[in-house]
């Protein structure tokens, strides 16, 4: 595994149990019946299916990555080389600011919908979907040849830039599910992208192959297995109690397949308050890019760049 890879693992692995319990707990607020306790929890939804974006919001969020100043910080993330912000480069302010300019990002491609595991399906609340759109990314691409995803969450009728990753997982992922007509999503807890294809959840790269097998799980399988490793860590669990909010690697027997539990990784300090709204904050910055509420630096800052 990559340096790269490594930081990318460290940075899924932080904060999921907070994400997914803000999720529900918002979901909850809409809907008090979302924290009933049933003896139907841990059935799988009949279909799973997720909720497609709106073509005109897609193209509104692919417009607000067209903003010059947004290209202009994409130019320096790109001219930083994954160097993050806070770190000095050994050239000075006027050559970033000429290297930036040389890297003249341009967009590729479409912006799509990015597909986060839902916590009411991890939760069997009937009728959730596998996973939910939490936001948009748009593949940027540098004249050396580097590629960005550029995120994207809809405020109030506005769609704000709110982070830089380095590379072009989200987009490069919904391309390959689309090709076969399903839909991306991930598991970011495990760092895992998965297809749901014909109800069924097919593996899109290593840590899905680990958590599924080659040959993926049924829809139903899949419910069961999220409802093991996170079912007990939703809103008003001992976990959520206490407090923690760690991330998730499988042991050595669950990466032969879906059959056996994980284990804790170690806890990761919480932070609930985000710029970034709510659901989004909660299930993909949880995630990845916690440097957009202030929280996260090293391995988070060498994958993922927030705007300021």
């Amino acid at each position: 595994m990559t340096e790269l890879s490594k930081a990318r693992r460290a940075a899924v692995t932080a904060l999921l149990a907070a994400g997914l319990a803000l999720v529900t707990a918002q979901a909850a607020h809409a809907d008090p019946a979302a924290h009933a306790d049933t003896s139907t929890q841990g059935a799988a939804p009949a279909q799973g299916a997720t909720e497609p974006v709106p073509a005109a919001d897609l193209a509104r969020a692919h417009s607000a990555v067209q903003d010059p100043t947004v290209l202009d910080k994409v130019g320096h993330f790109f001219a930083r080389k994954g160097v993050p912000p806070t770190r000095q480069l050994t050239i000075g302010a006027a050559e970033e600011a000429k290297a930036a300019q040389d890297e003249a990002p341009r967009l590729a491609g479409n912006t799509v919908p990015v597909y986060t595991l839902d916590a009411g399906f991890v939760a069997g609340t009937p009728g959730a979907p596998v996973a939910k759109a939490e936001f948009t990314a748009s593949k940027v691409v540098a004249a050396d040849g580097q590629t960005a995803s550029v995120w994207t969450v809809r405020q109030g009728d506005a769609w704000r830039v709110v982070n830089i990753a380095s590379g072009g997982d989200e987009s490069d992922y919904a391309a390959k599910a689309a090709d076969g007509g399903g839909t991306a999503f991930r598991e970011p807890q495990v760092n895992a992208w998965y297809v749901l294809r014909d109800g069924r959840v097919l593996p899109l790269d290593d840590e899905a192959r680990r958590s599924v097998g080659a040959d993926g799980v049924s829809l139903a399988a899949y419910q069961k297995l999220v409802h093991q490793r996170y079912g007990d860590k939703l809103p008003g669990s001992t976990y959520d109690r206490e407090g923690r909010g760690g991330g998730y690697r499988l042991d050595a027997a669950a990466e032969a397949g879906p059959g056996a539990a994980p284990q804790a990784a170690p806890q990761a300090a919480a932070d609930h308050d985000s710029a970034i709204p709510a659901v989004t904050a909660a299930a993909a910055l949880g995630a990845t890019a916690l440097a957009a509420a202030g929280v996260g630096a090293g391995a988070v800052l060498r994958r993922k760049r927030a705007i300021r």
